[in-house]
């Protein structure tokens, strides 16, 4: 599967079309907390860190999440990518430590699936 830019709302039901194309139940995607976009549909988070870095997007904007369309929004998200490691963020797991980073990426993911 090709990776796509989601900078306009999509539905579940297309987030659900997408996942079943490479993990089943889950999809992969990485959010542009700057720009409030994200990029879904890569076999790996660096594949769309890849695709959003080539479109002007700055690195350290960019987190990894995995998401779950059969569940409510809130409860989609998971946050862990091998991305989301960064010493000089003060990031050291795989998860996102930061509340308020991990705040703005559910609310990205409310705006854009819907």
């Amino acid at each position: 599967m090709d990776v796509i830019l989601v900078d306009k709302p999509i539905t579940k039901q297309q987030l659900k079309d997408a996942a079943q194309q490479l993990f089943g139940d889950m999809i992969k995607a990485v959010v542009d907390v700057e720009k409030g976009i994200m990029a879904i549909g890569g076999e790996l988070h660096a594949d769309e860190e890849a695709f959003l870095l080539a479109r002007d997007s700055r690195q350290e904007d960019l987190w990894g999440i995995n998401l779950y369309p059969e569940l409510d929004v809130v409860e989609m998200v998971e946050f862990d990518s091998m991305i989301n490691i960064r010493p000089s963020q003060n990031n050291r797991s795989r998860g996102v430590e930061d509340p308020a980073v991990r705040e703005e990426i559910l609310r990205i993911t409310e705006k854009l699936v819907q």
